[in-house]
């Protein structure tokens, strides 16, 4: 294997939602993550709300929330967000760790309603300081912090009084709330994305919608097109060194055999996946995706200037979360479909699978590096990437995750192959859930990906003590050999 190039950003990456806690703590208000229930493989996760009447309900993330319909936390419901795995009283503690490890970087995320109570425009120093904390703790170790503006915690009063995005008020407050942090961290930091995953921004839960149609859903996107562009703008202002990049969620499709059905039903799903870098990194609205909204109706409202915005405010490089692939096939029942990093897919009979039913498929991210790459001609960076598995802890305590070492050592062999075969820029390697957290698809604490073992199980029980896996010294080595040393 040949190392990586100088400088690669080897580390790690959480979010706020899933991993931080203290949901009401140093000033922190409630976030529309904050009343997502917990699940499994078999319960789907639920909302929870109050209707105008007053009467509770819960639906899924699917599923609509009534109209005038609130944001409630139901007395003696678990919500896995409230503690989390407890960052909030234990980042000295896994910061050392990920140092211990070798991290060269650290991606996670800000709570924008611990900087912005409620998400308006208003400043809570207490949560700027615990951030600037954790940035200052992270540089003393020499580990570069890189930070997601906005990773699916939707201030609650934005979705429940303006709609979330499908109101331009929510850009005016996004945008403070950038100012402040930008401001705040402008010397700290260099490495920033504006939205975690965004083409799978749906929902109450994410975009604070209360109707899930694509017209009011488009809406909401194109407004936070427009805040991605405009807070790439402002951040330029602040620190032109700042490197400002996009997040996607890419979940490689291929046609499932040579029958043009399937061909041209792949390359609509990998259209989909591609046009939210058309606009963040081509600065415009692409042709296939204007003809879609004119078939199906769908008339985005913009203001004077805003296409001329999203040509300024282009991203410096994609980020993007890469997990499994899937295939198209027309001719398929919906019995042969999983649910696959919150996007239902088709599986690949070609590949084996995960604990979960996701794909896995190393070459898969060579091929989606090279794809990527051949079309934008920007940096990359792969800021998720993981195996969610059952981990067993040994009477002794040990945690032997083998199967965990395999699957990224597959990954890292094929991001090497991108670089020194295909060309690829590519930034750094953050690997999902570092350090274990609350999967965001399925709310549950069995799904695990981190170098790091929490004890906490699904129902929120646990003393919530770390302890090395496996995977642990496995990843050290391969950090301190720059990705030369796989074994």
């Amino acid at each position: 294997m040949k190392k990586f190039p100088d400088g690669f950003l080897w580390g790690g990456a959480t979010a706020a939602n899933q991993y931080e806690g203290g949901y009401l703590s140093g000033g922190k208000t409630l976030a529309v993550a904050d009343v997502f229930t917990g699940g499994d493989q078999n319960n789907p996760r639920m909302v929870s709300f109050k209707t105008k009447d007053g009467e509770v309900g819960r639906v899924t993330s699917k599923e609509s929330v009534p109209e005038g319909a609130t944001a409630h936390v139901i007395p003696d419901q678990y919500y896995p967000s409230h503690v989390a795995t407890d960052f909030y009283h234990h980042w000295k503690e896994d910061i050392a760790l990920f140092a211990e490890m070798g991290f060269k970087s650290y991606r996670f995320s800000i709570n924008w309603t611990r900087i912005c109570p409620d998400g308006l425009q208003e400043v809570n120093e207490e949560g700027v300081q615990f951030y600037g904390d954790v940035i200052d703790e992270l540089l003393k170790y020499g580990i570069e912090p890189v930070i997601t503006l906005n990773h699916f915690d939707m201030p609650a009063h934005l979705a429940d009084v303006y709609d979330g995005w499908s109101s331009r008020e929510t850009i005016d407050n996004f945008l403070f709330y950038c100012d402040v942090v930008f401001n705040a961290y402008k010397d700290k930091v260099k490495y920033w994305m504006t939205f975690n995953e965004i083409n799978i921004l749906s929902g109450y839960t994410k975009l604070g919608i209360h109707s899930n149609d694509p017209q009011t859903t488009y809406q909401a996107k194109h407004h936070v097109f427009v805040a991605s562009a405009k807070a790439v703008e402002l951040g330029r202002q602040i620190n032109p060194d700042f490197e400002i990049g996009m997040m996607v969620c890419y979940l490689l499709n291929y046609p499932i055999d040579s029958k043009p059905e399937n061909v041209f039903a792949s390359l609509q799903f990998n259209r989909d996946l591609e046009f939210y870098m058309d606009v963040q990194v081509n600065g415009e609205y692409p042709h296939y995706k204007l003809k879609e909204f004119e078939r199906e109706g769908i008339e985005i409202k913009m203001e004077d200037g805003d296409l001329e915005l999203l040509k300024r405010g282009t991203v410096d490089y994609i980020g993007f979360s890469y997990y499994m692939t899937s295939v198209s096939d027309v001719y398929a029942s919906e019995e042969g479909r999983v649910i696959g990093n919150q996007m239902a897919v088709h599986t690949n009979p070609y590949l084996e699978v995960s604990d979960w039913g996701w794909a896995v498929d190393p070459l898969g991210l060579r091929v989606a590096l090279s794809k990527i790459y051949d079309r934008y001609r920007v940096p990359m960076f792969i800021v998720e990437n993981g195996l969610g598995a059952y981990d067993t802890v040994e009477e002794d305590g040990s945690i032997n995750d083998d199967y965990r070492i395999n699957y990224l050592r597959d990954h890292i062999k094929a991001m090497n192959d991108a670089i020194h075969l295909d060309g690829v820029e590519l930034l750094g390697y953050t690997p999902w859930g570092c350090i274990d957290l609350v999967s965001a698809g399925t709310g549950e604490m069995e799904k695990r990906y981190g170098f790091i073992h929490i004890d906490l199980d699904n129902d929120g029980n646990g003393d919530m003590s770390r302890s090395k896996k496996k995977s642990f010294d496995w990843y050290k080595q391969v950090i301190e050999s720059n990705g030369e040393n796989l074994d």
